[in-house]
């Protein structure tokens, strides 16, 4: 049983996909959740109605987590709407894809900005929050591209390795202090910008997964509120890759009557 009830939490990037499903699922689990979401989006009010309909406690918070005092405004705004923070969950992010001989600074940088030193930052300002309240849980959420290698995301893998060696490292470092730092790295999680994709549907991408259909949201949601629960207590410095079995399987491929239809 995962029980969260009196944990405050804050969640990067919640106003929809993947930092959607993770903020409503801790709220369902009883944590009162602080929405980030960043500038370019109108609102997170989508992710606040549904906690609410839980009967949760929300609060938003809205900042350009490229830049570190952003960073950190948004981790003390949101300390401060909750009363207290116990949880972060990393997810604010962006991805990029780029031939690699056309990759170019500003695209490489965006990249590196939000989704290593963003996270970087709002650890560090989440701490001592967590401190205050006798430890707390950070989960960091990375990518099985941080693991395996797909054309046209050479700067996204490279943020996604850099993360999952970010949380090795940090948990090492601050599991005296009762803090665990966790990862949890997401394959193929049907977001509504799939469907920009030439060609993707629903049908397509569950051919690609061993276990025969693609990730939701609310898949990589349970599995943060069960590492940032009482649960997981003993667990730190783990990749925790919720993908169906994408990075479990043999890249080596020929068809030979296994492959999902």
């Amino acid at each position: 049983m995962i029980d969260l009830s009196g944990r405050k939490a804050l969640v990067t990037g919640a106003g929809m996909g993947i930092g959607q499903g993770v903020a409503v699922e801790l709220a369902r689990q009883g944590a009162e959740v602080a929405v980030h979401y960043p500038p370019f989006e109108k609102s997170a009010d989508a992710t606040v109605e549904r906690i609410n309909g839980l009967g949760g406690r929300a609060a938003t918070v809205r900042g350009d987590l490229r830049v570190v005092s952003e960073c950190r405004r948004v981790v003390d705004e949101a300390a401060a709407a909750l009363d207290g923070l116990d949880i972060l969950v990393n997810n604010a992010g962006v991805t990029r894809t780029r031939d690699f001989l056309e990759m170019d600074e500003e695209v490489y940088g965006e990249q590196f900005e939000l989704n290593v030193r963003g996270y970087f930052f709002c650890a560090q300002q989440a701490v001592p929050h967590m401190l205050e309240r006798g430890g707390g849980s950070i989960v960091n959420i990375s990518s099985i591209h941080g693991r395996g290698g797909l054309p046209r995301h050479s700067a996204y893998a490279a943020t996604k390795g850099a993360v999952d060696a970010f949380t090795r490292e940090l948990a090492v470092e601050l599991a005296g202090q009762k803090i665990r730092v966790n990862a949890v790295a997401p394959g193929i999680i049907e977001v509504p910008r799939y469907f920009d994709i030439p060609g993707y549907t629903t049908e397509f991408g569950n051919t690609l997964v061993p276990a025969g259909r693609v990730g939701t949201p609310e898949d990589v949601g349970r599995a943060v509120t069960f590492l940032a629960s009482d649960a997981a207590d003993f667990i730190t410095g783990q990749v925790l890759y919720v993908d169906g079995g994408t990075s479990a399987r043999m890249g080596l491929w020929w068809d030979q009557g296994d492959r999902p239809r």
